[in-house]
This record gives C-alpha cells, structure tokens and sequence, in this order.
C-alpha cells in the first residue's frame, strides 16, 4: 500500500456495509480465507485505540464482519489503509496547560445498521484542549426515533465522562477538576427529554 493512490476519507457519506456483502458461495469463502482480513482490522484498531480516533467510525462498522468478511468488506479496509497513507503525518499532540477541563462531543446516527436497525454512536473527550479519549461504537438498544438515538449517546457518553474525571483526578496530577463537565451534542430535541423529570423512568424502561 505504500504506493497507492491516496483517499481524503475513511469513509464517504452513503457508503454501507451489510451481511448481504458476505460471501454468498463456497468459491467466495474459499477466496477470502485467503485474505488476512482479520488481521487487517486489528491492525486498524489498534492504531484508532492509541492515536487515530478519526477512523474509529469506520474500523467500527469494518469489525461486525470478521467472521465471514466478503470482498465489499476487504476493499473498505484497502479505503482506510489508503486514507491512513494519506495522512500518515497527523499526529495527537499535546500541550501544557493550566486549564485542566474535561470536554465532550458527541453525535449519533438513527437505525444505521442495515441488519439490527440499531444506531451508531461515537463521542470523543478533550482534556485541556486535546483529544484523549473516544469511542465509536453500536447501540446495545433499538432506538424508535433520532430524539432515542440522540439521548442514549449522551447517557453513554456521560458515563463515561464521569470515569474519566474520577480517573485523572486518581492519577494525582491535579488536586480535583473544579470546573464541570461539558458535553456537547447537536440533537436538540435529546437535550430536551435529558431535562424532563421523569428521563430516569424511561431510561430504566429502555433498558
């Protein structure tokens, strides 16, 4: 790959990944147990676990195909690795700062996953300005409509965002982090029912 030709994406908008790309046939099986795709994807994951949340969306939607990956599936890994090759340059970087403040933004799709009609969410958190922390991944639930898949991104992402501040504050770099937490989502309807009374009932309900 490290002559191919660049791409400016991991993933277009439009483009989608189903069971119905799996190999069909016992000639199609056969043709891709001979491709390392598995290996691939893991390749990819590790690089979005530690520097790359950029293409953690895709190498996401790559992963639910590991056990019976079709050709469709293999070029989309060929998509990311040539879009990694394009940017192998970017990097995280990291500055000194005083303003220790833990920021979160968050954003979901509604019934994106052709099969389960569940939604995809992802969100990614700023400490002091830099990206520490994300995840994309698919929702344990099916959400009736884009409010459902908006407000139970922000519950997994407040979760987790109150980890986060409990674990920087354990590690005794700084005393406490006094300033509160911010997560940004732009589903306004979702931050609406997040301030309804009776948001803790229908969350258990869901459930």
């Amino acid at each position: 790959m490290e002559n191919c030709s660049i791409r400016k994406a991991s993933i277009q908008k439009g483009e989608k990944y189903s069971k119905k790309q799996c190999p069909k046939n016992e000639l199609e099986r056969k043709e891709m147990e001979r491709i390392p795709y598995a290996s691939v994807v893991g390749s990819l994951n590790y690089a979005q676990t530690c520097t790359r949340p950029d293409i953690s969306f895709a190498v996401g939607m790559l992963g639910r195909y590991q056990s019976n990956p079709g050709m469709e599936h293999r070029k989309a890994t060929k998509k990311v690795l040539r879009y990694l090759q394009g940017t192998k340059e970017f990097m995280l970087i990291y500055r000194r700062s005083d303003n220790i403040e833990v920021v979160g933004y968050l954003d979901s799709d509604y019934a994106g996953c052709v099969e389960s009609r569940k939604s995809t969410f992802g969100y990614m958190f700023l400490l002091a300005g830099e990206a520490v922390s994300w995840k994309s991944g698919k929702q344990s639930v099916i959400a009736t409509s884009t409010m459902e898949a908006g407000f139970l991104a922000c519950y997994e992402a407040t979760i987790h965002a109150l980890w986060l501040r409990n674990f920087i504050s354990g590690l005794g770099i700084v005393d406490t982090i006094a300033k509160p937490l911010r997560i940004y989502c732009d589903n306004s309807t979702a931050l609406f029912f997040q301030r309804m009374k009776n948001t803790r009932r229908v969350l258990n309900t869901w459930k």
